[in-house]
């Protein structure tokens, strides 16, 4: 394993484990000094960089520079993970990942340890990805998240104890001057162009007006399923993820467990009839060219995105690095931030600073004075309104 800095040898706390490929189709996992043996149980606050075969200092072979962290928010468990893998294996690409898992933290283990060989094996390595063959790469990525799944699901089944764990997996393929995603959930990526945000995910979440939203929405009905509160079956808020049995293998079980324990009548669970998995693992993919323009990719869980924009975490870190030029830091300070504006969430984020950029010598993003000029306007007029109200009110 080797690291980009002392910044992200220091952050590695608790029960962080390292990685190293042996082969193409084998992760070992070993626990680092200091936290005990792995596994989810009892992940208290944590910040990690994991990094699979990759060169010290953390910086790609295309000059592409990585920052990882995870926080801990206000959540009893820690259930995101980040990954970050550079190997042989892709040909010149850099993989990365945020897991966000629910109900447990099994599936994230899984995932972390099995999807990036998935993604190898359905890929042929790297060739396929270096042909831009955006069809030919959807259809692997495709395979080989469902493919995951299965092999999930079947674990969670043959489970000793009762396990209804799920998660969401968002990953980066990173190349010279092309970026690969593959995406479930709600985890989101952005593109700094220039300063400029580009929005590269959309959530697959049930609730919303946006076009991914009522295409989630139209599918889970089609499947048989109803949606309470931007919840399917008054329960999950996301509408993709791999594990969640109970609305997949299991989706007997849980009716019957619904009239146990949410009093759901006889009645309603006649008239139910289900034709195909509520949630399911497919992933959205896409391609994305990198110019000379593009300055870096976020990598982020739900936890920031619901408690910041994306233009302002884009301003956040490219001041970071205009002021310091490390990636690492940036990545923890903007956790700090998420952490500040009391997100009630775990946080994960992955930066690729693509290399492009000399940050030192960037000029400073001109503020728009005429807008923050009527802002302070209407604040004026609103306090000058509130004074008169008082004057008027009082005897």
């Amino acid at each position: 394993m080797a690291l980009s800095s002392p910044h992200l040898q220091k952050v590695l706390l608790n029960k962080i484990c390292s990685y190293k490929i042996t082969s193409k189709k084998s992760i070992i996992q070993k626990p680092l000094g200091g936290g005990g043996g792995g596994g989810g149980e009892g992940r208290g606050r944590c910040s990690s960089a994991i990094a699979i075969d990759a060169p010290a200092p953390f910086t790609s072979v295309s000059g592409i520079r990585w920052g990882s962290t995870m926080v801990q928010g206000p959540r009893e468990e820690m259930e995101d993970d980040a990954v970050i893998v550079q190997s042989d294996d892709l040909d010149g690409f850099t993989y990365a990942a945020v897991f966000d898992g629910h109900a447990g933290f099994s599936s994230v283990k899984f995932l972390r340890e099995e999807l990036y060989k998935e993604c190898v094996l359905a890929l042929q390595g790297g060739p396929l990805l270096n042909r831009k063959d955006l069809n030919a790469i959807r259809k692997a990525l495709q395979e080989a998240f469902e493919n995951a799944d299965r092999e999930l699901l079947n674990r969670l089944e043959s489970s000793e104890k009762e396990d209804e764990s799920g998660a969401t997996a968002t990953a980066l393929f990173v190349g010279n001057d092309t970026l690969i995603i593959a995406h479930v959930g709600d985890s989101s990526v952005v593109l700094s162009r220039s300063g400029k945000t580009e929005i590269l995910t959309n959530s697959h979440r049930p609730y919303g007006n946006n076009k991914v939203s009522l295409q989630e929405i139209r599918r889970i009905n089609e499947a048989g399923g109803w949606i309470v509160n931007g919840r399917i079956c008054n329960d999950i808020s996301v509408s993709r993820a791999f594990g969640d049995m109970r609305f997949k293998t299991k989706k007997k079980e849980m009716l019957e467990k619904g009239v146990k324990e949410r009093r759901w009548s006889e009645k309603f669970i006649s008239r139910i009839q289900f034709r195909g998995d509520l949630v399911i693992a497919s992933p959205d993919v896409l391609q994305v060219n990198l110019g000379s323009d593009a300055e870096f990719v976020l990598l982020a869980s739900d936890g920031l995105w619901d408690y910041m924009k994306s233009d302002e975490i884009v301003d956040f870190v490219r001041n970071q690095l205009r002021e310091h030029g490390d990636v690492q830091i940036a990545c923890e300070a903007l956790a700090r931030l998420a952490l500040d504006r009391r997100t009630q969430d775990n946080v994960s984020i992955v930066i690729a600073d693509l290399g492009r950029t000399d940050w030192r010598n960037l000029p400073v993003k001109k503020q728009n004075v005429v807008l923050e000029l009527g802002q302070a306007l209407v604040t004026i007029s609103f306090v000058s309104i509130g004074i008169w109200l008082s004057t008027m009110i009082s005897p």
